[in-house]
């Protein structure tokens, strides 16, 4: 048995043991007692397609000030009832006459990026909010607060898609071909967090994690979250302005519309055997389902 505290005084000496999840396996099945004993932490992560993920924008405040009612970032809609400029962009959230190539997700790795970003904004107008349209172009960097905050992330498992009908058929999990001719997964195996603590043992409210390149939290159970199922997820959260273009992509799935991809890594401490021997999971040992899209 270890504890939290032990284990981060061991990383304040240096004297940490940690091992990637792919490699703890072989650790493990060579001698389990000792795995236990040595291994301190077990890094896991996962990188794909994360549809119910965006942030929460502050534009600060324009002279004379705007209650924004609608506004568009490179012609994507942003939710706006919020406070007065106050915004969340979501990754799904299509260009202005349903174009597929550019959504949510872009905007987001654009800004990132450091590109410049178009913004217009309307309002109806009132007396302390007089501004009634705003047309301006901002880069990350004038934004006061820009906070990644996605309802759905880190999906434990995901099924298969197959399509058993005559026609090419375009989802969310990419293009089916007919005849059963492929079968689309979405996943990372034993690298998968969840899959390495499935029953939540220490992967919960306030967990740090590596998000998008930065350091973040566990805000807590995901949208969705059914670990009865084997199909559990987290909500997440970090700081935009610290994240990397190599960790966060804009995503456009052909016939379906956008998303964002998205790198998540959490650490798992072994505090005792139940969790190493879970952590311990082979891609062997992870089955799903295939479901037939077309029926």
């Amino acid at each position: 048995m270890k504890t939290i505290k032990e284990i981060n005084e061991r990383i304040k000496k240096g004297e940490v043991v940690i091992v990637r999840a792919d490699e703890m396996p072989e650790i493990y099945e060579k001698n389990p007692k000792r795995a236990v004993r040595e291994v301190d932490i077990v890094t896991t992560g996962t990188f794909g397609a994360m549809c119910s993920s965006g942030a929460f924008l502050n534009f600060g405040h324009s002279d004379p000030p705007i209650k924004m009612a609608q506004v568009w970032l490179n012609d994507v809609e942003a939710y706006t009832g919020i406070a007065a400029v106050d915004a969340y962009i979501g990754a799904t959230q299509l260009r202005r006459y349903n174009d597929f190539d550019y959504g949510g997700g872009h905007v987001i790795e654009d800004l990132i990026a450091g590109k410049e970003i178009e913004v217009r904004a309307e309002a109806y107008g009132t007396d302390c909010y007089p501004k009634k349209k705003v047309e301006t172009t901002i880069t990350i960097d004038d934004l006061n607060q820009a906070i990644m905050y996605n309802p759905r992330n880190c999906y434990q498992k995901y099924i298969g898609a197959t399509n058993s009908s005559d026609s090419v058929i375009r989802t969310y999990m990419g293009t089916l071909l007919p005849n059963m001719g492929n079968v689309n997964f979405s996943g990372v195996g034993e690298l998968n967090p969840l899959v390495n603590d499935p029953d939540y043992e220490v992967i919960g409210i306030g967990t740090r994690i590596f998000i998008g390149g930065a350091k973040g939290f566990v805000v807590g159970t995901g949208t969705q979250h059914s670990p009865d199922t084997e199909s559990g997820n987290i909500s997440t959260t970090g700081n935009l302005k610290e994240m990397s273009t190599k960790y966060v992509r804009g995503a456009s799935i052909p016939g379906y519309g956008t998303s964002l991809f998205l790198g998540i890594g959490i650490p798992i401490p072994v505090l005792n055997d139940d969790i190493a021997r879970k952590t311990a999971i082979r891609n062997a040992d992870i089955r799903t389902e295939i479901i037939d899209y077309s029926t």
